[in-house]
């Protein structure tokens, strides 16, 4: 989001760094997470505590040169170093993570390897958007090498809008003019998802991109390459290969697809009095529904499925962070985050990168992070926050950041963590100085556990694998769907006579790996696409591929007048 502005109760003044000792615990080599892990600690909306800021003296004890190592009490989380000096040949060149809904980790699930890349600016001694490596089992970091040649162009962007494919582990999408492309890092080959210049002119260039869990929607910010200036939102269908366009009618910050790839978000400034409104899209409709800012429209925000959460700058509470459901009619927002101080934004920027599809919000978590020059309740850290309306917190750790230290260089915004998580919800990267004369990166173990409850379905996240499909019994109005998991889960069937469906059955709520789902009220004679859904204990979601039937035609009834 290219929203730059502080809350205004954010008060400027800065205060000294309050030091505080603390037992630092390091690890050796090979030791991955620390034994003492999970670590985090819950507090609520009316009991959140002020925390000191962990002095550069502690910290320059605390951080290993790379690798894992253990915040010190109260958190005792599990923290990674990413980068370091010898990175950037030592000078100040690792970007800030590009923004907190941009994921910075591929999709990791079922690797011991985790893939992270980030900016390590070549104006500033690096050597452009690198490759880092974390092994989940041995905690060792590696620096993988650039992922450009020195000649290319792309070499000296900081990354600043990439995200990772969710279903290409090895791929990065990447603007490039007028296209937006698909970049695998281990075969360094460029693959074109659209181009808008065919459609929409030869002076238009895609910004600030977004796509679906599913890789199949994606939405970019379209802009002239005349004057910069945005005209709107495109969006591109993978599947059809089909653009929508939806231009602006105020002022024009960005816009975004929901994971689900079936609602777009614009936030403009329509009636020029306050700040962003949200124009709701249904992309299957084209309908639109507005909320206005001073209604709660969302500030620093990401997307789940069929929803958003976000920052609510006019709300009565403090730090109010609210959830708008798409599918609501009329939308309301729910509040479900806020504190008691006023003094800093906390969390100031929000990521929901682990939402889960078919999962309500309310069994969800997000996390954010901020920095700021007063010591506030969770200004200073990553918290996560559930979104059932407990008002639950978990504080996770300090984001080690110092607003008037040299490192990051003198823009605030360039330092503030802007941290995102990765697709699981389990780790947490963001960039912080650690109070000194450099940016770098880290990685933080989220223990969710203790905000969700500590089963081994939090865990889990592995969806059920769905085999053996099959429509054995068809007749003219009803239809028998029967498929197999190799996990207990729930069954639901989608249906329709487009791949767009329409229909669906009631979701059988009683776990089982061998499932049977009837469609009735079907049309004869007519063809029907079906897919079988599945989700676990966990809330892990498995979809099946498209399937065909056709039912049976209506039999001319026999006797007088028939046949």
């Amino acid at each position: 989001m290219s929203i730059r502005y502080a809350s205004p109760f954010v008060r400027r003044t800065p205060l000294a760094v309050v030091c505080v000792a603390a037992a630092v615990v390091l690890l050796t080599p090979g030791d991955g997470f620390p034994q003492s892990a999970p670590g985090g600690f819950l507090e609520s909306a009316t009991t959140g505590q002020v925390r000191p800021r962990l002095s550069a003296a502690v910290l320059q004890a605390l951080l290993p040169a790379r690798g894992p190592f253990t915040f010190p009490a109260p958190y005792n989380t599990a923290g990674v170093r990413i980068t370091n000096a010898t990175d950037c040949g030592g000078a100040d060149c690792v970007d800030a993570v590009g923004y907190s809904y941009w994921r910075n980790i591929n999709n990791h699930v079922g690797s011991n390897q985790m893939l992270i890349f980030l900016g390590l600016n070549r104006a500033r001694g690096g050597p452009g958007p690198s490759l880092f490596s974390y092994d989940k089992t041995t905690g060792q970091v590696a620096n993988l090498g650039p992922l450009f040649d020195p000649s290319a162009r792309l070499s000296w962007h900081s990354t600043e809008g990439w995200y990772w494919s969710m279903t290409k582990p090895t791929k990065i999408y990447v603007d490039d003019n007028s296209r937006m492309t698909r970049y695998d890092v281990n075969t360094h080959q460029f693959e074109t998802v659209f181009d808008v210049a065919p459609q929409f002119g030869a002076d238009k260039i895609v910004w600030q991109m977004h796509s679906s869990d599913d890789d199949k929607v994606h939405s970019a910010t379209l802009r002239t390459t005349t004057t910069y200036e945005m005209l709107g939102c495109v969006v591109y269908h993978e599947d059809t290969q089909v653009f929508q366009y939806f231009p602006k009618i105020g002022d024009f910050n960005e816009c975004s697809v929901d994971k689900s790839g079936r609602w777009l978000m614009s936030l403009e400034d329509v009636d020029y009095k306050y700040d962003l409104e949200m124009r709701i899209f249904n992309l299957a409709t084209g309908t639109e529904r507005l909320v206005w800012d001073q209604d709660g429209a969302v500030g620093h925000a990401d997307m789940g499925y069929d929803y958003v959460i976000g920052a609510d700058q006019w709300n009565t509470f403090p730090n109010a962070i609210l959830s708008w459901d798409f599918t609501k009619d009329p939308l309301t927002g729910v509040l479900v985050h806020h504190n008691t101080d006023w003094s800093a934004p906390a969390p100031d920027h929000i990521s929901h990168g682990n939402a889960k599809a078919g999962v309500p919000s309310s069994q969800q978590y997000a996390c954010g992070s901020g920095a700021a020059r007063v010591d506030a309740i969770w200004g200073n850290e990553i918290i996560c926050f559930n979104m059932d309306g407990s008002f639950k917190v978990l504080v996770v750790a300090p984001v080690m950041t110092d607003l008037n230290a040299p490192g990051g260089g003198s823009d605030d915004y360039v330092k503030q963590p802007k941290g995102n998580l990765d697709i699981t919800g389990q780790y947490f990267i963001w960039t912080s100085n650690t109070g000194g004369n450099r940016l770098d990166a880290f990685v933080v173990k989220i223990p969710s556990q203790v905000l969700m409850g500590s089963t081994a379905a939090n865990n889990d996240v592995t969806a059920p694998i769905i085999t053996a499909v099959e429509a054995p019994a068809v007749s003219s109005t009803r239809a028998l769907i029967t498929w197999t998991t190799d996990e207990s889960s729930d069954s639901q069937v989608e249906y329709g006579p487009t791949i767009a469906y329409g229909g669906s059955t009631t979701i059988a709520g009683i776990p089982r790996r061998s499932h049977v789902s009837v469609l009735s009220w079907l049309t004869p004679g007519t063809l029907y696409h079906y897919r079988v859904k599945s989700r676990d204990a966990a809330g892990n979601l498995a979809v099946s591929a498209d399937s065909t039937l056709k039912t049976q035609a209506m039999a001319l009834p026999s006797g007088p007048g028939g046949p």
